[in-house]
């Protein structure tokens, strides 16, 4: 068993690797784990410390891995145990940490425990599930929806029951009032374990506990009809309902207290994908011995307005004890750099917003290709791969964000030798390649490069140092970390101009995320869309003072004029 401390994660910065389109090692045209392996260089070159691996474990692949077959093995499409051990072997190398995808919530269809559930109501792994009795007019028993559309209730006509899915009927939910289905879980989470990963990313973190009596939802809006077309999005339909019962249950938590005692023993970290949108809520998860950290989901979904990111990030930074993920982007939601414009406006954006995101307490993660710049690849919609979009006419689903990962100029763009499993699209610029990037300081490559360095450069970004928001209205975002030590400025831009702020004497630019951003006399200069990172003149720490002295921080509050670039 390793000796580590249990509790690593806080002041490291993430990567998210979708392996499927991160880079294909036997030329078959799907990412796998040899693929993975060849891209670790990068990944370490660029400065990050933790991998989170996508769900590699075999799978007939109607969600494309997260419907689970066999929670102990790996897909032989994708590799095998013994090139799962290689690749921890070559991060333990590289000084990466690895967390694989854990998905507790449901299992495929196709898993031998449900195959064994659905021959007969008395069968070993029936009550492995959440079996129903048909309601009085013989539909489903209650009124839930999948978050992939249509009911999440399908009826199994050997039974004569229906089973519960909150996502594609071919993923059954687990029961996990069952204590069998607690142990086994246990001996998953100790098995990958005792094979040397760092810890898990847990899927759905929010959701295993159901409400006992499965009692109806309310509806939201009454005056809509649930079998009205909703524009082709499932998502839609799906918060037409407030989500009382089948989400956030009582009990949940508990279950990641008694996996924290299995995660320490290791030296290993739990990580949420707890899908709540209130810091409250999500901080339940995190307290007294529970997950290590959660990811904050409203860091995806603001839009590019300074008062929007206020609202979005500071309950989660100021309530966090460092015990927060801050994604840039992911393979479910839209990337930054389109949600913020597209094209070189949003690059630009991305990297000033994730400039902001490694200046909060906790750990910001990249999803691959964000380090580009990367858009979303438009796709026809007759390629469509994810179940969202194959099976619910009309809607985008979730391919845009999920193209293959380019890495150099040429066919396949050093993704594979064969035909992508899922087109490139739109995300065909050899500028937007790791290779063209390389080696080319203006690059978003090279400057994410250097925001990394800096961030582990400066200890008052990683070492869990007090935050303090200096502003509460404008279009700069500025906070401040430690006593007085490092101040991350994001300019979001109102039409006016670049920003001038001055400061204390003595500063230091540390960082600046894109051109003509400066600090001369003083005075720094930050245009729209940019970021900059300054360290604060060290004096202020020994007056006692946090940060600049009164009169420089009315300035700061009062978040300056307009200045010539």
């Amino acid at each position: 068993m390793r000796q580590r401390a249990g509790d690593w994660l806080a002041g490291t910065v993430g990567y998210q690797i979708y392996v499927r389109s991160f880079r294909d090692g036997d030329g078959d045209g799907v990412g796998d784990l040899a693929g993975v392996r060849e891209g670790l260089d990068h990944l370490a070159d660029l400065g990050v410390d933790v991998v989170w691996l996508t769900p590699f474990y075999p799978s007939p692949g109607a969600d494309h891995g997260y419907d689970v077959s066999d929670h102990l093995d790996v897909d032989p499409r994708l590799g095998g145990l013994d090139e799962f051990r290689g690749l921890l072997a070559d991060a333990q190398a590289l000084g990466l940490r690895v967390l694989i995808d854990l998905v507790p919530n449901h299992t495929s269809d196709q898993h031998p425990w449900f195959v064994d559930a659905r021959g007969a109501r008395d069968s070993e792994h029936r009550d492995f599930y959440v079996w129903r009795d048909p309601a009085a007019d013989g539909g489903p028993p209650n009124n839930w929806v999948s978050h992939f559309g249509g009911p999440a209730w399908s009826f199994d006509e050997v039974t004569g029951q229906y089973y519960l899915h909150l996502f594609l009927p071919e993923q059954p939910d687990l029961n996990w009032a069952e204590p069998r289905v607690r142990e086994a879980f246990a001996t998953i989470l100790t098995t990958w374990f005792e094979r040397g990963v760092d810890g898990v990313r847990i899927d759905v973190a929010h959701a295993l506990v159901k409400d006992p009596g499965l009692r109806d939802n309310p509806l939201l809006d009454a005056a809509v009809p649930l079998d009205e077309p909703a524009d082709g999005d499932p998502h839609l339909v799906f918060h037409r309902f407030e989500h009382v019962h089948d989400l956030d249950q009582a009990g949940v938590v508990e279950i990641y207290r008694d996996w924290r005692r299995l995660a320490d023993e290791h030296g290993a970290v739990l990580l949420g994908e707890v899908f709540l949108l209130d810091a409250d809520e999500v901080a339940r998860y995190v307290a007294d011995g529970a997950l290590h950290a959660a990811f904050c989901f409203p860091t995806l979904k603001t839009s590019w307005d300074a008062d929007a990111m206020r609202a979005a990030l500071r309950p989660f930074a100021d309530g966090s004890d460092d015990r927060v993920a801050w994604p840039l982007s992911s393979h479910d939601d839209p990337r930054a750099a389109s949600r913020f414009g597209g094209g070189e406006l949003g690059a630009r954006r991305s990297l000033a917003y994730f400039t902001l995101l490694c200046g909060l307490p906790g750990t910001p993660f990249l999803y691959q290709g964000d380090e580009l710049g990367l858009d979303d690849g438009a796709l026809p919609p007759y390629v469509a791969e994810d179940p969202i979009a194959a099976r619910n006419p009309g809607a985008v689903g979730r391919d845009p964000q999920r193209t293959p990962m380019p890495w150099a100029p040429g066919p396949g763009f050093g993704f594979t030798t064969g035909e992508p499993w899922l087109p490139f699209g739109t995300n065909r610029d050899d500028s937007r390649t790791v290779a063209a990037q390389r080696g080319d300081p203006t690059s978003p490559l090279e400057r994410t490069r250097a925001l990394l360095a800096t961030r582990r450069r400066l200890t008052a970004l990683t070492d869990g140092s007090p935050t303090h928001w200096v502003l509460d209205e404008g279009p700069l975002v500025i906070i401040e970390r430690g006593e007085g030590e490092v101040l991350v400025a994001l300019h979001v831009g109102d039409g006016g101009g670049p920003a001038g702020l001055v400061l204390p004497e003595g500063c230091r630019l540390a960082f600046a995320s894109g051109d003509h951003v400066s600090l001369v006399d003083d005075e720094l200069v930050l245009p729209e869309d940019t970021a900059a990172i300054v360290e604060l003149e060290p004096s202020a720490q020994d007056t006692g003072q946090i940060g600049p002295d009164p009169g420089d921080r009315a300035l700061l509050d009062a978040a300056a004029r307009e200045a010539s670039a």
